[in-house]
C-alpha cells in the first residue's frame, strides 16, 4: 500500500505510518514536503485547514510526478484558542483516500501558558520550546511534548493518535462514511 505524506518531518511520518500498520499490511509510505499555505504557526481554523491544504498540494504534486497512492496524508499542528480563555495545542490528520474519500482526526492537546503566546503568535511554538528547552528542532522528534511530559507522550504519539481517529471512516466501511 502506497502512502504519500506532505512533510519531510521524521515524527511526523513515523506516527502516520505507526496508526496505518495497526490497520493495513505492506504499508510504504513517502514523505513530500509540500506547503500549507497557512502561517508558520497555525491559530484556531489554520490547523485544519493547513493540512487540508498539504493534502491538496500533495495530490497536485502527485499528479504533476504521475505518482499513484493509496492514500493522501497530511499533519499539521497548532494552538487553538478555546472558548477564548485558553490556548490549546494539538495536531491535525487528514487523510484522502485514493477514491476521493476525505476524513479528519486530530489528537489530543496541551495547554500553552499565556506569557508565551505573544512570542509563539511572532514566531512559532517549535522555536519558543527549543528556546525554553534549550533543544534544537524538537519538533522533529519527540516534540515539546515529550518534554513537558517526561517522556510520557511524544509528538510521534500525538501524530498516530490523530491518524488512527481519521482512519475510522477507511476502515470500518459503510457503517461510518
Amino acid at each position: 500500500m502506497k502512502i504519500l505524506i506532505g512533510t519531510k518531518n521524521p515524527g511526523k511520518i513515523q506516527g502516520a505510518k505507526e496508526a496505518f500498520e495497526k490497520y493495513f499490511k505492506n504499508i510504504e509510505i513517502e514523505g513530500i514536503p509540500v506547503n500549507s499555505d497557512v502561517s508558520d504557526q497555525p491559530l484556531n481554523e489554520e490547523i485544519i485547514q493547513g493540512a487540508k491544504n498539504r493534502v491538496k498540494n500533495l495530490k497536485e504534486y502527485a499528479k504533476q510526478n504521475n505518482i499513484n497512492a493509496d492514500f493522501y496524508i497530511a499533519s499539521e499542528g497548532g494552538i487553538q484558542n478555546l472558548l477564548s480563555e485558553e490556548w490549546i495545542e494539538f495536531n491535525a490528520a487528514v487523510i484522502e483516500d485514493n477514491k476521493g474519500l476525505n476524513s479528519v482526526g486530530i489528537s489530543q492537546g496541551f495547554p500553552i501558558p499565556d506569557k508565551y503566546m505573544k512570542e509563539i503568535k511572532e514566531t512559532e511554538l517549535g522555536k519558543v520550546m527549543d528556546r525554553i528547552f534549550k533543544g534544537k528542532e524538537l519538533g522533529k522528534g519527540q516534540g515539546g511534548i515529550g518534554l513537558l511530559t517526561h517522556g510520557e507522550l511524544t509528538r510521534i504519539d500525538l501524530t498516530r493518535n490523530a491518524f488512527i481517529v481519521a482512519l475510522t471512516k477507511h476502515i470500518n466501511g459503510d457503517i461510518w462514511q
